[in-house]
């Protein structure tokens, strides 16, 4: 059976894809997927209505005969997704879950844009915590979201609607915003994988601020591959945007390993993780751990950690004065229409009021500090681990004491945009009550693509379902780019690991990949006087050995200063590796090799060094 001949419920990005590429038509598949939409269903504020997709459907394929016909330049052709309600849309009003401030935008965010320029449809605007105020769910007049597991607990928020109709199947993706976690525990709660960026990747040109100076836009996805997807097809620098910001092309010498370039391998845990309580999120965090030290992934180690000071950080996003931040995005409306919003909403912003301009300096000077602190607890780990939400509390339970439990939910999601870190939240598995339960990978700013080859690994490990549906999660695939470009170099000798010119390497922050060999091809040589010693790499096809290495990889930004350092007859040239792979290394001049001492018997450099010191003994 061809795909398009089955129910386009919870089809992710690539079924909708291959529907398209079997000859299906997006009126043939849209029509009937906006029609079934409940009228009454809370996650939804607003819907496409059936008689607005015509004009819809003529502009995608004006868009797909500006391509001729090509759907590989309309990655996104046909496919359908939501936005949370504080992101502007055209046709759409932007409410941000208060009808008193709802205005209709003449022009499209620019996130919007990206996503139609790329063929997708919005068919919806989701309900949201009133201005993206709350991790819970229920701070709306157009009702709470229930989870898409358990009615009665929390979907999570503040991009509740958004969360709920990916889980549920309705669309492949939506976007929602991640301020103090909106775009993650909604994910973890409803068994989803939640995408949040490094702040400014996406531009938040278009979104309604919560705390503009924190914002980002995020991606809730049934797979990693489709959150992935969107997130390059946002992922790009917008000149009108104060707050977008270009990648990095180079890493400060002195950047913590949590900000380096490579891999996320070892990962940062609590050392006295926090569940308020919660025994059956404990029970799955420790089954989690258990999981993860199993994975047979090279390099993976978890290190337990203080996280005090993020904790702390943590707690001033709320406790401090970027309330006040909060205040100033909705000002001007508070000022004449305060009784008219949530009244747990308005309690909070009217707390900027109790900070003044010198609080606010004394806390920008404590998180500094703290961020120092934070890098110092980092230096030896990749990224972090965490729970992506610690409790699952129930919709009564919040109504009850909607305050504490909201900070309970932003432990491990709070400090993250307040320390410039992206995140990923995936799925890992059940709670014993059946809830789903998901954990968090966090890094520094710009390895949101290392998070997502880690985290595909994961996935494939120990597959759960997609959202809420009954269906099986594909295998994930991660294409590992690194936001900084970087270089890797073969080294031989006296830059081997522990010899006297190692420091070059490791002064610029360089990491050892792998310790291998040569292909059987080469013959290594003592040069004579050199200080400290050094060898000579020669190509030898006929009569070549494997000689020991190692391969270092640095930022592109630092490799040029290390090769200023290599003295003639040395130089960086294309070493073969055992496995037949070519990188740079170091060669040597023929020049160079007059009056050396072949040396290729002993299998590297080291092995002739320490044969040196023996004899000498």
């Amino acid at each position: 059976m061809r795909i398009h001949d089955a129910n386009p419920l919870g089809w992710t990005i690539a079924d909708w894809q291959q529907a398209y590429k079997e000859g299906a038509r997006p009126d043939d598949l849209l029509n009937p997927l906006i029609s079934a939409l409940d009228q009454d269903d809370p996650a939804w504020i607003t819907r496409l209505p059936s008689s607005e997709l015509s004009a819809t459907l003529s502009e995608l394929a004006d868009r797909l005969a500006a391509v001729g016909g090509d759907l590989e330049q309309l990655p996104l052709y046909g496919v359908p997704f939501a936005a949370k309600d504080n992101i502007d849309a055209e046709g759409f009003d932007t409410t941000a879950a208060c009808p008193a401030y709802g205005y209709r935008p003449n022009q499209d965010a620019a996130v919007i844009r990206r996503l139609k320029a790329a063929g997708a449809v919005l068919v919806g605007k989701t309900n949201m915590d009133q201005f993206a105020t709350g991790l819970v769910g229920t701070r709306s007049p157009y009702g709470a979201v229930p989870n898409s597991f358990k009615p009665e607990v929390i979907s999570g928020g503040s991009s509740s609607g958004s969360a709920s109709v990916v889980a549920r199947g309705l669309v492949p993706f939506a976007l929602g915003t991640d301020t103090a976690g909106s775009g993650r525990v909604p994910a973890g709660l409803n068994n989803l994988v939640g995408l949040k960026p490094t702040k400014g990747w996406f531009s938040i040109d278009g979104v309604v601020p919560a705390c503009k100076s924190l914002d980002c836009v995020s991606v809730f996805g049934l797979t990693l591959h489709d959150a992935a997807l969107v997130a390059e097809i946002l992922g790009d620098f917008e000149p009108g945007d104060a707050f977008s910001r270009q990648a990095l092309t180079a890493l400060p010498l002195d950047a913590p390993a949590i900000r380096r370039p490579g891999p996320v391998q070892r990962l940062g845990i609590p050392e006295v993780p926090l569940f308020h309580g919660d025994l059956q999120a404990e029970a799955a965090w420790n089954t989690t751990l258990s999981q993860w030290r199993q994975l047979d992934i090279a390099g993976v180690e978890l290190v337990p950690l203080n996280f005090s000071p993020l904790l702390e950080l943590a707690a001033l996003l709320y406790e401090g004065p970027w309330v006040a931040e909060r205040h100033a995005a909705v000002e001007s409306f508070m000022a004449g229409h305060a009784g008219e919003m949530n009244a747990t909403v308005r309690g909070i912003i009217s707390n900027a009021g109790k900070f003044t301009a010198t609080d606010t300096f004394k806390a920008l000077y404590r998180k500094e500090e703290l961020l120092r602190a934070i890098d110092d607890l980092l230096a030896e780990v990749d990224g972090l681990l965490v729970p992506t939400a610690p409790i699952a509390p129930t919709i009564d339970a919040v109504n009850a004491d909607p305050v504490t439990l909201n900070s309970q939910l932003g432990t491990y999601t709070n400090f993250v945009n307040l320390a410039d870190f992206c995140a990923l939240a995936v799925p890992a598995g059940f709670r014993d009550d059946g809830l789903p339960f998901g954990v968090t990978l966090i890094s520094g700013a710009w390895k949101d693509r290392e998070l997502q080859a880690l985290a595909s690994q994961w996935l494939n490990a120990h597959p759960t379902p997609l959202g809420a549906l009954d269906k099986t999660r594909p295998a994930e695939v991660a294409t590992h780019v690194q936001a900084v470009p970087t270089v890797q170099v073969a080294v031989v000798g006296a830059h081997l690991s522990g010899m006297p010119l190692n420091i070059q390497l490791t002064e610029r922050r360089a990491r050892l990949l792998e310790k291998t060999t040569t292909s059987a091809r080469y013959r290594l040589y003592a040069l004579p006087n050199t200080t400290p010693p050094k060898p000579g790499l020669k190509r030898d096809e006929s009569d070549g050995e494997a000689i020991v290495l190692e391969v270092w990889e640095m930022a592109a930004s630092e490799f040029g200063s290390f090769v200023d350092l290599i003295p003639a007859p040395l130089g960086i040239g294309n070493v073969e590796l055992a496995d037949g792979r070519w990188v740079n290394g170091f060669i040597c001049e023929g020049y160079g090799l007059d009056g050396a001492r072949d040396v290729t018997g002993f299998g590297g450099w080291r092995a002739y060094i320490n044969a040196l010191k023996s004899c000498k003994a």
